[in-house]
């Protein structure tokens, strides 16, 4: 046991000069002294406080179960913070309450064993955590708006192209439009995912996959009836800045499938995959089980703009595209995200 001492021997001076608030208990739970922000901070006076119940200074819904924790403290007395993982509160002489953080300790005295219960005021703390919370809504609530705007935006353009391939005859213009079509299709649906998702930094990109996959079903419907549609992609999110270049090359690659490898009705299977081996490492492959690439098709050098889109959009995320000719065809593309926190 600790040396018996004085309490004011033992507390002197910095009792009251110390900038938090401070209150000593007996064992029959009666303040015995109480600094001078501690008077400050729950508006009473000295000789006020002297000789109450400390359960004057706790909230009235609290105050039966008070003398219980103190008489558990009591039981096995040694220094940590009160109420550990619940909100605490004071209640000051007007019956207004603010929060508290509180920390006990067992002080010898001759007396008898005391209870020094150290006491910080948290309400500035806590508007500020407040303030912080409401900003961050606000600006969650500008995301989503900024993203609901664009995906409309993009929506507009998808029904002018939709608008302008109805005037034309030359079949060749009509399907360079429709492509057009699915690449802002794509574009608009990662905003939509988006602002629809819990999240507006991260889009779940099951769910984008399912939509977009929907959508180039419909626009390849004589071709896509006889082609199943594959996609693994659960649990994965991407940054936008991600998720956008990932989305318009799974758009090409399926695109492709469906319009060069499964023509004169041949049935067959796309799949779509998307995995992290390793935190922030992605790996996308697109694969199709129908006609083989032709080994004298220079797949660096294409003239065609879909395959042109994937090369780019591979070097704006800075990854390596490994391409197998057949059985499957499979595009693999290997590139690196920042691992979410």
């Amino acid at each position: 046991m600790a040396k018996s001492v004085r309490l004011d021997e033992y507390l002197g001076q910095a009792f009251d000069r110390t900038p938090v608030s401070m209150i000593v208990v007996n064992q029959a739970g009666e303040i015995t002294r109480a600094n001078h922000l501690a008077e400050k901070t729950f508006g009473y006076g000295s000789d006020e406080l002297i000789g109450q119940r400390v359960e004057v200074l706790v909230p009235e819904r609290y105050r039966h179960a008070h003398p219980g924790y103190r008489q558990g403290f009591l039981a096995e007395t040694s220094a940590r913070p009160m109420g550990a993982g619940r909100d605490l509160a004071g209640r000051r002489k007007d019956g207004s309450e603010f929060p508290v953080e509180i920390g006990i300790n067992p002080v010898e005295t001759g007396e008898g064993t005391m209870i020094l219960s150290v006491i910080l005021d948290l309400s500035e703390r806590k508007q500020s955590e407040r303030r912080i919370q409401d900003a961050l809504a606000q600006k969650d609530l500008l995301l989503r708006e900024v993203h609901h705007r664009v995906k409309n935006n993009l929506q507009v353009i998808h029904s002018l192209l939709d608008l302008q391939a109805m005037r034309l005859q030359d079949r060749d213009v009509v399907d360079a439009l429709r492509d057009s079509q699915n690449r802002v299709r794509s574009m608009s649906l990662i905003h939509q995912t988006l602002y629809q998702s819990e999240s507006v930094a991260q889009v779940d990109f099951a769910r984008f996959l399912d939509e977009l996959v929907r959508g180039l079903t419909d626009s390849y419907r004589s071709v896509a009836g006889q082609v199943r549609i594959g996609v693994k992609a659960s649990g994965i999110a991407l940054p936008i800045n991600e998720a956008i270049p990932c989305g318009l090359i799974i758009n090409e690659l399926v695109s492709n499938a469906l319009k060069h490898g499964f023509t004169d009705g041949r049935g067959g299977l796309i799949e779509v995959a998307m995995n992290e081996p390793s935190p922030g490492n992605m790996v996308l492959a697109v694969s199709n089980d129908g006609a083989p690439i032709a080994h004298d098709q220079n797949l660096l050098q294409t003239q065609t703009l879909g395959l042109q889109l994937v090369h780019l959009l591979t070097r704006q995320l800075g990854g390596v595209l490994d391409i197998h000719r057949s059985n499957p065809v499979r595009f693999e593309l290997r590139f690196q995200v920042e691992p979410m926190a």
